[in-house]
């Protein structure tokens, strides 16, 4: 049912494309429908591959990781560390026709900074001031040294927004978002579809030569599959690991592949409402049981075929902040008994599992259950709907929960708003003030070795000790399914979908 409703909108649009002088539609399949489409608000994975179409953003990365101009064309740091000089590129329109200038770059990351229930305010939280210097200058002025600024401008906190759109829609700017991107916004429906027109006045449109793009939110990655297999999409991400061959038998489609820069792994509520209360909560012993309990190679081997890269920390293994002195523990279920018995602990300890429902997760959980249930815990699992996992999440509703998080090109981004004090990402509500200190530190050190020494405390005090919130379990292989006709798409390593470049034959 589900397929054949998809293949029919992916022909509508094709129907609409064809009486608008044969337009190019490109016809991209996401695992999942974003969130709210406002970079000030979003927290989502496919909600940043969307972005990618309508947000340019100050800084993009280059296949190395490393920060380049997009909108800035250039940035001076002061020899103290604590002012940030950017340069902004000249003739830049917004998608309703306002100009885009220090103005409204400074707008933009005000409202990163102020803006109730903005998650790019931890990204930013040594900012103290933005300033206009001229029309295509600002000024940052840091309350300390900042090593991660560049790497957190290449994501939702470098995206520019209208000021004028901005200001008119308020908090309901995601319903329409106005940017300085490849793509205007011209609608999306909930669980249906997201689309988007080639902007005409676009900066380098000389660069762009597909009109529209469809966004279609399919969860089901077989049924992504088949639309791609059909004809019906032109391009899915993240199919299934146990796919890649089959995939690879496919005439005339292509498969991208490569480690993921984040992780995947199981929340543990610690203090956030009256579901903490647990002895997985409350005690690190519990915890180091679980984890025990655990056999990461096998369910990289069961679930993704070992395509997948087991880990326990919050970057992978062959990141250069990788911790070697705190590696993966091997699966001892006897261990495990004991120490749930030296916490007190008798008879099985029913946990309430969240999972987002997807195919994959919801194998990767079945896993998890069975393993740990031979250590003598009883894990719930709780099937959510993705963007309703998150609320779930913030609000404290679950115990335990399974969640991923797509990874940024700087350690930071994948550990300060999930760990620092009342971060808006930390739902777990994990609080500890030496780490809380560490995490402040490695933000203002630029050394990579001297940030590295921070983070191993971090490492082993949250991980090696269980004194943390998250059991890291892998960091998953990216994977991009397009047509042969699809020209031009390099798969970056953040996993994105960058469209400035792509032609369909």
């Amino acid at each position: 049912m589900r397929l054949h409703k998809t293949i029919a909108m992916a022909a509508l649009a094709l129907g609409i494309a064809g009486a608008a002088q044969a337009q190019t539609t490109l016809r991209i399949g996401l695992a999942e429908d974003p969130d709210v489409l406002d970079p000030t608000l979003a927290r989502t994975y496919v909600g940043r591959i969307v972005f990618s179409s309508i947000c340019d953003k100050l800084f993009d990365i280059d296949a190395n990781l490393k920060p380049v101009p997009q909108l800035a064309l250039s940035h001076e740091t002061s020899a103290d560390g604590k002012t940030v000089t950017i340069k902004l590129r000249p003739n830049v329109v917004f998608h309703d026709g306002e100009k885009f200038d220090a103005e409204a770059a400074k707008f933009s990351l005000d409202r990163h900074l102020t803006m109730t229930g903005s998650f790019r305010k931890p990204e930013l939280g040594s900012v103290a001031s933005v300033e206009v210097v001229d029309p295509l200058t600002i000024k940052l002025s840091l309350k300390a040294p900042f090593s991660p600024l560049l790497a957190q401008l290449t994501d939702r906190a470098g995206m520019m927004v209208s000021p004028k759109a901005a200001k008119a829609a308020g908090d309901k700017f995601g319903n329409h978002p106005v940017c300085a991107g490849p793509y205007k916004f011209v609608e999306g429906v909930q669980q249906d579809r997201i689309v988007v027109e080639k902007f005409d006045k676009y900066w380098n449109k000389d660069n762009v030569h597909i009109d529209k793009i469809v966004y279609l939110p399919i969860t089901d990655s077989t049924v992504r599959l088949a639309n791609l297999r059909s004809g019906a999409l032109d391009l899915i991400e993240r199919p299934l690991a146990t796919d890649i061959k089959t995939i690879r038998s496919i005439p005339k489609v292509k498969l991208t592949t490569a480690v993921t820069i984040g992780y995947l792994g199981i929340s543990i509520n610690l203090a956030n409402g009256p579901a903490a209360s647990t002895p997985l909560a409350k005690d690190p012993r519990v915890r180091k049981a679980f984890e025990l309990a655990l056999d990461r190679d096998a369910i990289n081997q069961v679930a993704f075929n070992g395509e997948f890269v087991p880990g326990n920390q919050w970057v992978n293994p062959q990141n250069f902040y990788y911790q070697q002195s705190v590696p993966i523990p091997k699966r001892d279920v006897a261990k495990a008994k004991a120490l749930l018995k030296e916490a007190g602990v008798s008879g099985p300890m029913t946990i309430d599992f969240m999972v987002p429902n997807n195919p994959e997760l919801r194998q990767v959980a079945e896993l998890i259950q069975s393993m740990v249930a031979e250590a003598g815990f009883d894990m719930k699992i709780r099937l959510t709907e993705f963007a309703t996992s998150l609320k779930e999440a913030e609000d404290g509703k679950f115990q335990a929960f399974l969640i991923g998080w797509s990874g940024r090109t700087d350690p930071d981004g994948n550990i300060y708003s999930f760990a620092a004090c009342k971060q808006p990402q930390n739902n777990s509500a994990y609080c500890d003030a030496k780490t809380d200190a560490d995490l402040n530190r490695a933000r203002e050190v630029t050394d990579p070795a001297e940030r590295k020494k921070i983070y191993e405390a971090v490492a082993q005090r949250m991980i090696g000790n269980n004194e943390g919130h998250v059991i890291y379990l892998y960091h998953a292989r990216v994977l991009i399914a397009h047509v042969e006709r699809l020209e031009g798409f390099t798969q970056m390593p953040d996993g994105l979908v960058r469209v400035v470049g792509l032609k369909l034959k």
